[in-house]
Parts: C-alpha cells; sequence; structure tokens
C-alpha cells in the first residue's frame, strides 16, 4: 500500500462525511478574500527568527517569520497559506485546506516553502509538530465517528518520517502502559505530539475522563504515562523541561493554566500567564516559552512568560499564532525522553 494511502486511512476514512457537514460554513468563512500583500521568500532555516501563522487582514492565514525581539516589525510574509505550521531543521509542515469543501492535506515544505510533498488528511487541523532533525513530523486532527464519543470530536494523531517513509497511522495501535500496568481502552485518544529526537517523542493521552503526559517509543511502538494533567506537551530546547496546559480543577471548562515541568524532579510550575490559554506553547528559548492568545474570531497574538514562573506576560508578535523558533538551539539530549522511569 502506498505511503499516501496509509496516511488517507491513517486519519479514519469514515469520517470524511461528518467533518464536511461539520465544519463547512467554518471554513468557508474563515478562508475570506484574497489578501492583498505581495509574497516575499520566507527563509525557515535555523536562525534568529521565529516562523508563524499571520492573523493580520492582509495576509490572514500566510506562513511569515519576523527577527527575535522585533516581533512589530516589519515582517516577512510569503504567499503560503496554512491553518497550522511548525518548522525545524530547514523542513516546515503546513496544515490546510485541500480543494473548496471542508477537506485538508498535510503539506512538505522546505526552508523557502517550497512544497516538497503532500498527503490526504481527514480531519479538521489541530496541532503540527517537527522532529529536531526535520525527519519526523506529527499532526493532530480532530475527527467524529468514533461509537464511544456519541457522534462528538475525537482527536487523532498521525506521523511521517520524510527520510525513511515510515509512518504511524494512529497512536490508538500502541501498546500503552498506565501506571504501570498494560492497559487498553475503547476511549483511547492522543493529541499534542511533542519530539525528543527521531525515536522518543511526548504526547497527551486521555481515557475514562482522565488526562495523561504520555512518552513515546516510535522504534517499539508504544507509549506509558508518567503524570496526569497535562496536555498540549512542548519540550524544551534542553530536553530538561515540558511546558503544557493543565485543566484548572482538572475540567477543561474551566479553562487551562500553562505551567512547566521538569523532568527531573516532576516538580510542576505554574507561569506568569493567568488567562485560559488553549495552545500548544513552543518554546522561543531555554528560558522563553510563547504562546497563541486568541483576538476575536480570526485574530490572535502571540505572547511570551519567562519559563521559570517569574515575570509578566509580554506581546511579542502581534496578529500570528502558531510559532516556531528557528533560533540555534543545542539539540534534545535522547536520554531526556527516558524520564521517568
Amino acid at each position: 500500500m502506498s505511503l499516501r494511502r496509509r496516511v488517507l486511512l491513517a486519519s479514519g476514512l469514515s469520517t470524511l462525511l461528518l467533518v464536511v457537514a461539520v465544519v463547512y460554513v467554518l471554513v468557508a468563512g474563515h478562508r475570506g478574500s484574497a489578501p492583498a500583500m505581495a509574497a516575499a521568500t520566507v527563509d525557515a532555516s535555523p536562525g534568529d527568527r521565529i516562523l508563524f501563522r499571520s492573523t493580520a487582514p492582509d495576509s490572514m492565514g500566510r506562513v511569515a517569520t519576523v527577527a527575535v525581539g522585533q516581533g512589530s516589525g516589519p515582517r516577512t510574509v510569503s504567499g503560503v497559506a496554512c491553518n497550522r505550521v511548525y518548522a525545524a531543521a530547514g523542513a516546515v509542515i503546513c496544515l490546510r485546506p485541500d480543494g473548496p469543501l471542508a477537506t485538508y492535506q498535510l503539506a512538505v515544505l522546505d526552508a523557502h516553502l517550497k512544497e516538497v510533498q503532500t498527503y490526504p488528511l481527514v480531519g479538521v487541523p489541530n496541532r503540527a509538530r517537527v522532529s529536531p532533525s526535520g525527519h519526523w513530523l506529527a499532526w493532530t486532527v480532530f475527527v467524529t465517528g468514533d461509537s464511544y464519543n456519541g457522534g462528538r470530536f475525537s482527536t487523532r494523531v498521525g506521523m511521517i518520517n520524510t527520510a525513511t517513509g515510515d509512518t504511524v497511522d494512529t497512536l490508538e495501535r500502541f501498546a500503552v502502559t498506565l501506571d504501570g500496568k498494560p492497559y487498553q481502552a475503547v476511549d483511547l485518544n492522543f493529541w499534542g505530539v511533542t519530539f525528543v529526537d527521531d525515536r522518543t517523542f511526548y504526547a497527551t493521552m486521555s481515557t475514562a475522563g482522565h488526562r495523561y503526559l504520555i512518552v513515546g517509543d516510535l522504534t517499539t511502538r508504544t507509549v506509558r504515562t508518567i503524570a496526569s494533567n497535562v496536555e498540549c506537551p512542548s519540550l524544551s530546547p534542553d530536553g530538561t523541561r515540558i511546558a503544557f496546559k493543565s485543566a484548572l480543577g482538572g475540567n477543561p471548562s474551566k479553562g487551562w493554566r500553562l505551567s512547566v515541568l521538569d523532568l527531573a524532579t516532576m516538580r510542576r510550575t505554574p507561569l506568569a500567564e493567568t488567562r485560559s490559554v488553549d495552545d500548544q506553547a513552543a518554546w522561543l528559548d531555554n528560558s522563553q516559552v510563547m504562546y497563541g492568545v486568541r483576538r476575536g474570531t480570526k485574530a490572535s497574538d502571540v505572547w511570551s512568560v519567562p519559563a521559570d514562573g517569574t515575570g509578566s506576560p509580554a506581546l511579542i508578535i502581534p496578529n500570528a499564532e502558531s510559532p516556531a523558533s528557528l533560533l540555534r538551539l543545542p539539540s534534545t539530549s535522547a536520554s531526556a525522553g527516558l524520564m521517568p522511569g
């Protein structure tokens, strides 16, 4: 079976018609009119820049970059539009609409946003990440049709290694260890991948009304829980900490609090951002966490906050979301993905 076919099946072909019915109106309204700003060549290779999705009215949805520390200054805006974008090591993942209806595709782009390959997706794009090597791409989509979920949205994770052609159709087929014991359930959901290296990753798993931080192994196809009430993890560049959102009182309907988890001590540090942030945070560097904050139905801004719980939130890129730091920083250590035992 071809890679393209496997990716199509990975997201659950049976959900397509339901997704079309649910999100068509939202997507049609989101696309809006064509932006007037002329496109420029964006450089997504490592450097002192931040890559992001623009939410400015004249460049809505287009991939752009800005110099670190100059977020309110001149930005370079491409002609490429994405619903979600991320980059590492000169590789870019772009989740975007495909066609006039509510269908989507994964686009693999190079450092100049030139299309390398595309794959069809079934589901509404939600999260995207690239491994430090630029080889593994991971995405999360919303899907419907899972019998246990009463017709509501579920999440599904897929991955592709662009160097080897290996794929992960869904994490639901991985062997799960929960609290040290083998675990099976029909209601397993996964989302929000963050990579340690080309073997090890973290993500969120939910089951029986609880959310867990898991560490996964792409070689053995296994995952195990290491903490509770951790969503949308993001590994620090030095591999020692995870930024995440946690549901207030364990109840997502009450909102989320951004925090940082020290992987050596498992100590949690709430960050100075007290607004409810429904995003997968990203690290600007080893000391600052950045994230998108919605402003109305379409607009968003990227803010940052110190990772040690001090200071206060700072607006770093207006009219932006889905940020990825392109700073040249030390790569993570493979051993970090094995903490704790």
